[in-house]
């Protein structure tokens, strides 16, 4: 994940040097991870077939927090983005909560996709505990941030194009798995029939919502990065290029591993993927594939990492944060040690708690990550109301992604096995808001932004 900017310092956008192409690729590279390739199998398992429809749902959502932020992006371009927006929409409370709501999102999001490699790694080990597992990736991803930018672009480039190689060989295999050119090592498993489609209620398909909205966590890369386009006008296109291609191949992937097995074989401590295949002679298959997904894993969890050392670098430049986590080390690239060791502390955090409740801690974590990144997408939704002149079509759009954003929330309250998730998410807004009283008696008041751009 990106860092972004909160409003409070108005900071010009540099000329960039990227074309549209080029933005929704690194898009498609940071959005893709174990949110897809694993807790999409939660979904599937407590929704079952419907979990393509809570995709498709989840891609309509996304496309109208993606649409309102662009256009934000295009009238005023700001380094900021959505934190930006929000400061000017509401006030410096707004960009401060939205600031560190995004960086205790991506901490969760470190904590779900460090669990998440833990459980995959199993696969291979079943006996060695997930801490151990979780220490030795936190490590690693510790020293491919301390690499720097350079070190860092070029491995995440290379993990890209693996992780999108990875879903394309699932969708060839699986059509000719259905089509019988693959044999069967077990007892047939196409379909004789179509699937029933809610084998989870209608309260199972409510509560997959967070799960699809999280696999498409990432569109906000889009606005963050924008200021990097060559044409800033171009920002639309990549994020609509982006959204058509992970849509495409979420939708496509799930339809077919539904398609191939029951619903109730699938579980959260193998990729659904997987499991939608084991029955074939693929020997193969289950070991590239799981080292694909802890290659999708690490690439988020140390994208996750690297965008909230330089987060908390920016939140402390700007006041929001105590001065010292801006401090760099010139020896070590310019690299802001204080801020990466209080990301540091939160993967121990997640280790520990690995090590404490090894049953459950994916869902929940990914659960309350998932919710998080879903109240900044709400905030990005009611700024633009505030900020943007707005068609009445536009306006309906508006709200019909707000009616979606709050349905996938709630949702989460349906299911007892992910509920907890909602409540940890509402313990770190609930933190993020006592900071932010206690910094609104330091902040100067400021004359009231325009309403329109």
């Amino acid at each position: 994940m990106s860092s972004c900017t909160p409003a409070g310092k108005n900071k010009s956008p540099a000329k960039g040097d990227l074309a549209w192409w080029q933005l929704s690729l690194i898009g498609i590279g940071c959005t893709i991870g174990t949110g897809y390739f694993l807790g999409s199998g939660i979904g599937v398992k407590i929704t079952g077939p419907s979990i393509v429809l809570s995709f498709l749902l989840a891609a309509l959502g996304t496309y109208i927090v993606f649409n309102v932020l662009a256009k934000m992006t295009a009238a005023d371009p700001q380094t900021g983005s959505f934190c930006y927006y929000a400061g000017k929409a509401f006030g410096k409370w707004a960009a401060f909560s939205c600031g560190w709501n995004y960086w205790a999102s991506n901490i969760l999001i470190m904590g779900s996709q460090l669990t998440a490699l833990s459980i995959l790694s199993q696969f291979w080990f079943p006996h060695v505990p997930l801490w151990i597992f979780a220490s030795g990736y936190a490590i690693l991803s510790i020293l491919v941030v301390l690499t720097g930018t350079k070190g860092f672009d070029k491995t995440e480039n290379l993990f890209a194009v693996i992780k999108f190689a990875a879903i394309l060989m699932f969708i060839v295999l699986a059509v000719a798995a259905l089509a019988g050119i693959l044999s069967s090592s077990k007892e047939p498993v196409v379909r004789s029939g179509l699937p029933p489609l809610f084998t989870g209620g209608i309260s199972g398909f409510w509560a997959s919502l967070t799960y699809a909205f999280y696999a498409y966590g990432g569109i906000e890369v889009i606005g963050l990065m924008a200021m990097q386009l060559k044409k800033k006008e171009d920002a639309p296109k990549s994020g609509t290029v982006m959204l058509i291609c992970l849509a495409a191949v979420y939708v496509a992937s799930l339809a077919l591993a539904v398609l191939i097995v029951s619903a109730d074989v699938f579980h959260e401590n193998e990729s659904p993927f997987v499991t939608a295949l084991s029955a074939y002679n693929l020997p193969f298959f289950p070991h590239v594939f799981n080292g694909a997904i802890i290659i999708a894993g690490f690439s988020a969890m140390t994208a996750s990492l690297f965008g909230v050392t330089n987060l908390l670098v920016i939140l402390a430049d700007d006041g929001d944060a105590p001065a010292f986590f801006s401090k760099k080390s010139r020896k070590l690239k310019d690299l802001p040690l204080p801020s990466l060791g209080l990301a540091v502390i939160g993967l121990i955090a997640s280790i520990i708690t690995a090590l404490l409740l090894p049953g459950k801690i994916y869902e929940y974590i990914t659960t309350a990550a998932g919710i998080l990144l879903l109240y900044n997408w709400f905030f990005i939704v009611i700024s633009s109301l505030k900020l943007l002149k707005q068609s009445v079509l536009m306006k309906i759009a508006s709200w019909i992604g707000l009616g979606l954003i709050v349905f996938a929330v709630s949702g989460t309250l349906l299911d007892h096995e992910v509920r907890p998730g909602f409540y940890v998410s509402l313990l770190f807004v609930m933190i993020i808001a006592v900071v932010c009283l206690f910094m609104k008696k330091k902040w100067k008041v400021k004359k009231t932004a325009p309403k329109y751009f």
